[in-house]
């Protein structure tokens, strides 16, 4: 989701700024030259499979092809987010945009850095973003909050920071209630000079029961 720059009248941090620019840096994407991907995608969702090809090319340039629509459309927003957040951009074009300012406080995660005008807040910790707050609003839709930790990462070839295990917990902005909870994990293959999605698997609670769903990319070819 992409979050457009509130006025602010916060004074922005060059301390807090170099930290994240450092975290932003240190997290892998896609090369500035992608052009996206194909593979054979095979969804399971409680052990009901379907599989087809995906084309990938950015976050509003992705096709899935599976027999069921309602999987279809999910795993369509799966690689689309998986797109927003590894695809190429610049630091200023990202949270760089924003007044940003920082605080140490003790917590395990790290140093909590605000960034002003996006009703959000991350922990850093060696240069590693390891927690993302954010509360969201859209007309029509109710108000949602959401936590991210990150808890396991990899180290590609290129020295970066590649998330492979995460946590995200949902929440109501107005009186705290927990809704929801899912945990990702993910694995990589590289291509060229990419790491591509291999495969996610997802546990969440979706109506009266934890669901475990998983997508498997094979037969990557780059564009």
């Amino acid at each position: 989701m992409e979050h457009k720059p509130e006025p602010s009248t916060v004074a922005d941090d060059p301390r807090a700024r170099d930290l994240l620019r450092r975290a932003f840096e240190a997290t892998a994407r896609w090369p500035k030259d992608f052009k996206g991907f194909t593979a054979d995608l095979t969804v399971n969702v409680n052990g009901k499979e379907t599989s087809g090809p995906v084309i990938v090319k950015g976050p509003r340039e992705v096709s899935v092809q599976l027999s069921d629509g309602e999987t279809q459309k999910w795993a369509q927003e799966q690689l689309s987010m998986i797109a927003v957040h590894r695809g190429p951009r610049s630091f200023e074009e990202s949270d760089g945009k924003y007044s940003l300012t920082m605080e140490e406080d003790g917590h395990p995660f790290g140093t909590k850095l605000v960034i002003h005008g996006s009703n959000s807040f991350y922990r850093i910790k060696d240069n590693r973003i390891t927690q993302i707050n954010r509360k969201m609003a859209h007309p029509g839709m109710s108000p949602f909050a959401f936590t991210i930790n990150v808890e396991e990462s990899a180290i590609t070839q290129d020295q970066k920071n590649l998330t492979t295990k995460y946590t995200v917990y949902y929440y109501s902005p107005t009186d705290g209630k927990l809704t929801n909870v899912e945990s990702f994990t993910d694995t990589h293959v590289r291509v060229g000079s990419s790491d591509l999605p291999a495969t996610r698997r997802i546990i969440t609670y979706e109506d009266g029961q934890v669901v475990v769903k998983s997508l498997i990319f094979k037969n990557h070819k780059l564009l």
